[in-house]
């Protein structure tokens, strides 16, 4: 088990270093949903962080949305294990989404506000550098959703820094499959906190995902071809 994370954590050192996502000293704050994206980006950089030439410091962060059920405890369980420091913010991002705003497009308002919670959570903590678990195959379906839905190219970037907050944000798993955090969360038996947002089946994110499989049937390489064009 130790080896699938060393292992992956090769994945995650080489495009920190392709991109230099982090410099000696800096203070990392990874935004944990408690899902396997973020949990294993955050075991991920809290083993690169014992071997990498540049120390830096990580810590955790959550913003718990409002949605019942859902219980932060093995997420701060497991930070405790770590020495990682914690921070779980309390919002009504849920009440503002869905039951006062009533959005037809709940995901980009939701996504938006969680962002913005996310800024202000760490420059509190005095931190400016946020990491975030977005991977291969979000590219993937971002540049797909830009253009089928938007008639644009776009795409996140693997290394962002957004001026008004002065955060920068990174991407370490922009290599890294969700088959593969997939497979790795199941070996490592990471404890997982499950999203009830009643929008988890029901996205354009998911809607894409679901094109992409049908494609991927026809044409094998589809998603690494648009990756490709991600990064252009």
């Amino acid at each position: 088990m130790r080896d699938a994370l060393s292992d992956f954590t090769g994945t995650v050192r080489r495009a920190v270093d392709d991109y230099r996502m982090i410099q000696a000293g800096d203070r990392v704050a990874v935004g944990v949903s408690g899902g396997k994206d973020s949990m294993v980006l955050l075991l991920a950089l809290n083993c690169l962080r014992q071997y990498y030439p540049e120390p830096f410091e990580l810590e955790a962060v959550t913003i718990e949305l409002g949605f019942e059920g859902m219980d932060f405890t093995p997420v701060r369980e497991l930070c405790g294990k770590l020495d990682i420091p914690y921070t779980c913010v309390k919002t009504d991002i849920k009440e503002i989404v869905f039951d006062v705003r009533k959005e037809d497009n709940p995901c980009s308002l939701c996504a938006k506000m969680r962002r913005g919670a996310l800024n202000d959570a760490i420059r509190a903590r005095g931190i400016s550098k946020l990491a975030l678990g977005h991977h291969f195959d979000d590219a993937v379906e971002t540049f797909l959703m830009s253009l089928l839905f938007e008639g644009r190219l776009s795409c996140f970037r693997p290394v962002t820094f957004m001026d008004r907050s002065g955060v920068t944000q990174i991407r370490p798993l922009i290599y890294a499959g969700e088959q593969k955090i997939i497979n790795l969360a199941d070996s490592l038996d990471i404890p997982i906190v499950e999203n009830p947002c009643p929008q988890d089946k029901a996205s354009k994110r998911y809607e894409i995902k679901q094109l992409i499989k049908t494609l991927s049937a026809t044409y094998p390489d589809i998603k690494s071809k648009v990756f490709g064009a991600c990064l252009l």
